[in-house]
């Protein structure tokens, strides 16, 4: 069994925030693999379904950004999954906007919904996407990531998204160091733009 989990803030008015690149990448999941995430279970919004063969659990977490890792302990206990099945994605500032990065595992860095996992999970062990949300040095950062992005930041946050997506599905088709040789590429935002 897989899980992948999705960070970010419950609520409409959070929906089109830096914070919730995590939730936008499970929407486009969960379109893509016709699995609903309907079902409020511990804590999150789950939807269950099968990819090659293989269950997968798609997680929208409920309990706002800072208590992220509680409900997804609750969700690994329960399935008793172990941490290198479970992919989680979130916003980084320390990337430039729009870029995807995958990592097999590592600390949390400076965002507390990270934390709050690998405190609840007593774990870093566990692969990631991060997708780039860049940093305003003028903006206080929650303001900054509780924020809406600008229009500039638009497309660069939609091509962003789809490419966390692909990220996720070259994991569970393929494997994580697939999918770092092919997500984790040198090029930037605007140039793979210009390449389409």
């Amino acid at each position: 069994m897989y899980i992948i989990c999705g960070l970010g803030n419950p609520g409409k008015e959070y929906e089109a925030t830096r914070h919730n690149m995590g939730f936008l990448t499970m929407d486009v999941l969960s379109e893509r693999l016709g699995i609903q995430i309907k079902k409020l279970k511990f804590r999150a919004l789950c939807g269950e379904g099968t990819v090659n063969g293989e269950k997968v659990l798609l997680v929208k977490p409920q309990t706002f950004m800072n208590n992220s890792g509680e409900a997804l302990r609750e969700i690994m206990a329960f399935y008793k999954v172990p941490a290198e099945n479970l992919m989680v994605i979130y916003d980084d500032i320390d990337l430039p906007c729009g870029s995807v990065r995958v990592r097999p595992f590592g600390g949390s860095g400076t965002h507390n919904g990270m934390r709050s996992v690998v405190a609840q999970l007593q774990t870093d062990r566990f692969p990631r996407v991060r997708v780039g949300v860049g940093a305003n040095g003028q903006i206080p950062l929650v303001s900054f990531v509780i924020g809406k992005w600008t229009e500039e930041e638009r497309p660069l946050i939609a091509d962003a998204v789809l490419k966390a997506a692909d990220a996720c599905q070259l994991w569970l088709d393929k494997g994580i160091q697939e999918c770092m040789n092919k997500i984790n590429t040198k090029e930037s935002p605007k140039n793979r733009k210009e390449e389409k």
